[in-house]
């Protein structure tokens, strides 16, 4: 699969029945591909010859070497295929372009390893690997890398399998898919008259080059003829391709052993998701000694090492629902037929008034915007729920990377656990265990957590809940689209309807202690972000308000804030002011949850009154013309309050934005290392624009990470805290990740939310909470302090008396002037039962 660098799999919609229309749609297409397969084949090589004899010297690249690298024909494919992935709505040039050259670039390097000799080694050694893996060997204490290591120093003769080719250059790749673009729109054609009979038969272009303004720049956009979009649409093809990476492997990815050598057994893959075009975090991975990056891999490793099977029953319901018109409510998207029509508009009719022409032209934009949107969602869930009923029968893997904070994500795009309800709900652990003593009830309160109800109750609580609906729940198992439909009010329709189902099979079994579970139950962190900050300045009240600190029942932060902000608009509304007084009664938990959440990660004022603004939309009573004020109001609030009860988080999060500030004004970037000992740069530069001079249009480039640019300041000081707290819940994640694998448990997180089975999530649990005590134990703050001081405050300016040296000077102060911590005691959080519950 991966040689082919494409696979091509049935959709989901070819089930409907074949009507003779779709037939003969499907043959002009094949017929038209044909042709234009034979046209771009000779318009590739008489572009090749023109490329190759001319005497270059001015601006432009002379990629003719590029262009000889895979056979002529092997282009034309690449192109065919982004031609049968363009959206009705086009696609922006520079997009399209990156994807083409990253396809020809895929291709090469897949093209490379089979021309060294370099396919036969590493299938030879990925068999001896597999087969180690089998035997599992975890109580051995020998971890995946290590296994690969030792194979790879055995059979050292032949060539290097670490892959030192450096990629290609973000430019060079932007301006050969440029190139092929061009040949595109000028030589794909089509008959005027293929779908309707007309007078005057012409060869038309399917593809157009326009431009459209977004955010107030001009973008160039490619766009399908509306002959092209009706022919794809009336063939209704009954397969899709993907490039090889998009599809889950169906064997254990390779083990990350270095920073450039891991993943897929052939497909490039970058081990940090960077900006296109960024060098600075391959350059400090570089610089990093192997073993410092050992335990950062080794979790990208465990997480990948998950094997996944698909839950059928559950998938086929989805897809009938799909075939059948969708469903918004359940998060299935509907067709786009089913979208509301484009009113009909003619400028020239004399019978409106300007005023009702440009309401009508406002509808008909609006209503092709929803097109293309539910366009847009149609294909997104095509592509999921196709690439599932692909794997159904089999057994597959989700390699991992990260970003650039350490965050770990599964390199298919489309398909995977950090997905939507809809594909959580068809994923469950290839390894099946018992329930064990525990597990049916842990099974029953991870379906109260679902369902969203109950955020107040105990553990306890909720399965006593759990239990009082059990008709329900079976109900829902059973007859899930003809009975009373419980599961479809959960916040989580489909994962619950899946554990409906689990729980229906478990307490119907001889034996539910020994039912096997393929279930994966999840623990989500409290408000995580918060929890690091209580975490790092010791804050009793705050550590008390994220459960940190042992409580019978769980403490909810989001409600905490409300009430807050609720005594102060009672106190306003009081001494008189008017939005004080409208927004009585309104001040819920769902108008300050995602300010609050989102507070930690660095979200604005402005950007918190936007989301204040949007949930008080939602409220069909709001009086609608106080949005903005109320929104204003309870923004300044919303921050008022989290001031008052999270005195510590303020403290600290000043402290990284103002030291941020002054190491960016000093000229640097800011970087840092976490507890694991991954190295991190924030890639924030001032933004400069690079011009592409090609024929079709010049493409201008904005880049800012160039690391010649000077720091962007802003982003840096306001980036620091946010990304700072991102690395050390990465870090908690893969700590428990790792202890998790030593004790022998299934483990896969999506970011502060772990899943196990339902027999260890008690020991998950007691990990999770290990590790975070662990972690924090360590002096952050001070080890952050001195590596700063170090890195930016040794080179001091020769002048004692100038600007510089006062600058200087401060940064110096600041930097070691770490904030004080509380006497929150750290050790409460391994009894804190609501942590991660």
């Amino acid at each position: 699969m991966e040689q082919a660098c494409t696979v091509t799999i049935d959709s989901v919609e070819a089930t409907k029945p074949v009507t003779q229309q779709m037939t003969r749609m499907r043959e002009l297409l094949a017929e038209y591909r044909s042709l234009w397969h034979k046209t771009l084949l000779q318009a590739l090589r008489e572009s090749k010859v023109i490329l190759a004899n001319s005497n270059q010297r001015g601006f432009r690249l002379n990629f003719y070497p590029y262009l000889c690298l895979l056979e002529d024909r092997e282009y034309v494919d690449i192109m065919l295929q982004s031609l049968s992935n363009l959206p009705p709505s086009g696609e922006s040039l520079h997009i399209l372009a990156k994807e083409l050259g990253h396809r020809v670039h895929t291709k090469f390097c897949v093209y490379l390893k089979g021309h060294c000799q370099i396919v036969d080694k590493l299938g030879n050694l990925y068999n001896h690997y597999v087969d180690l893996l089998a035997k599992d060997t975890k109580e051995h204490g020998v971890l995946p890398r290590e296994h690969w290591c030792r194979l790879e120093a055995e059979h050292s003769a032949g060539p290097s399998l670490q892959d030192d080719a450096a990629p290609w250059p973000h430019v060079v790749v932007v301006e050969l898919g440029t190139y092929l673009v061009d040949l595109m729109v000028k030589n794909l054609k089509v008959n005027s008259d293929v779908l309707n009979p007309a007078p005057d038969r012409k060869l038309i272009p399917i593809l157009y080059h326009m431009y459209t303004f977004r955010s107030n720049r001009q973008v160039g956009f490619i766009k399908p003829h509306p002959i092209l979009t009706q022919l794809q649409q009336e063939a209704m093809e009954t397969t899709l391709t993907f490039d090889s990476y998009v599809i889950p492997m169906l064997c254990p990815p390779l083990p990350w052993t270095s920073a450039k050598f891991g993943a897929y057994l052939l497909t490039p893959t970058k081990i940090m998701r960077t900006v296109d075009g960024a060098v600075q975090h391959d350059l400090l991975l570089d610089r990093c000694q192997e073993q410092d990056l050992h335990a950062v891999l080794d979790s990208l490793n465990q997480l990948g090492n998950c094997a996944w099977r698909i839950n059928k029953p559950l998938l086929d319901i989805i897809i009938s629902i799909f075939n059948d018109r969708g469903s918004e409510k359940l998060d299935v998207p509907p067709p786009v037929s089913e979208a509301p029509p484009a009113p009909h508009f003619n400028p020239h009719d004399p019978a409106l008034t300007s005023a009702e022409k440009a309401h009508v032209k406002r509808e008909v934009i609006k209503a092709k915007k929803k097109a293309s949107e539910m366009h847009s969602l149609r294909m997104d869930a095509l592509y999921k729920l196709s690439i599932a009923n692909h794997v159904r029968d089999q057994v597959f893997w989700f390699p991992h990377n990260m970003d650039f904070r350490g965050r770990t994500y599964p390199c298919p795009p489309y398909f995977n656990h950090l997905g939507s309800d809809v594909t959580r709900a068809v994923l469950v652990f290839a390894e099946g265990k018992p329930l064990g003593p525990g597990g049916l009830d842990w099974l029953k309160i991870h379906l109260v957590n679902l369902t969203g109800l109950k955020k107040r109750s105990s553990l306890a609580g909720r399965l006593e809940y759990s239990n009082s609906i059990m008709e329900d729940i079976l109900d829902s198992a059973d007859r899930p689209l003809t009975g009373k439909k419980w599961w479809m009010n959960a916040d989580e329709p489909w994962q619950a309807l899946a554990c409906c189902m689990e729980i229906a099979n478990a307490v119907r079994s001889p034996d539910p202690a020994r039912f096997i579970s393929h279930f994966p139950v999840h623990q989500d962190g409290s408000c995580n972000g918060l929890q690091h900050y209580a975490a790092l300045g010791r804050d009793v009240i705050g550590a008390t308000s994220v459960n940190l600190m042992p409580c019978e029942v769980p403490q909810d932060v989001y409600s905490g804030v409300a009430q807050q902000v609720e005594e102060f608009r009672a106190r306003d509304a009081e001494k008189g002011l008017k939005i004080a007084q409208v927004l009585e009664g309104f001040i819920s938990r769902k108008v300050v949850k995602q300010t609050v959440m989102t507070v930690v990660y660095g979200v604005t004022r402005y950007g918190g009154r936007l989301q204040i603004e949007k949930r008080l939309k939602e409220i069909d009573h709001f009086p609608k013309e106080y949005v903005w004020d109320a929104s204003h109001y309870l923004v300044s609030q919303v921050f008022s309050g989290l001031k008052e009860m999270f005195t510590g988080t303020r403290e600290i999060q000043d402290w990284l934005t103002e030291s941020a500030r002054l190491i960016a004004k000093s000229g640097s970037t800011v970087e840092w290392v976490t507890p694991l000992g991954l190295p991190i740069v924030q890639p924030y530069h001032r933004t400069r624009n690079h011009l592409l001079k090609s024929s079709i249009q010049h493409v201008n480039l904005q880049i800012s990470h160039d690391a010649k640019e000077r720091p962007d300041t802003v982003k840096q000081k306001n980036a620091f805290p946010p990304n700072f707290i991102h690395s050390l819940d990465s870090t908690h994640m893969m700590l428990t990740a790792l202890y998790c694998y030593s004790a022998g448990l299934t483990f896969v997180s999506v970011h502060d939310c772990f899943w196990t089975h339902a027999l260890t999530v008690d020991t998950m649990n007691k990990v999770c909470r290990e590790q975070f005590v662990a972690l924090h134990s360590q002096p952050i703050l001070q080890e952050l302090s001195n590596f700063l001081l170090q890195k930016y405050c040794t080179g001091q300016p020769a002048e004692l008396k100038n600007k510089k040296f006062q600058e200087y000077r401060r940064m110096m102060l600041l930097l070691a002037k770490v904030p004080q911590t509380g006497d929150f005691d750290l050790r409460r959080v391994q009894d804190s039962t609501y942590f991660f519950s």
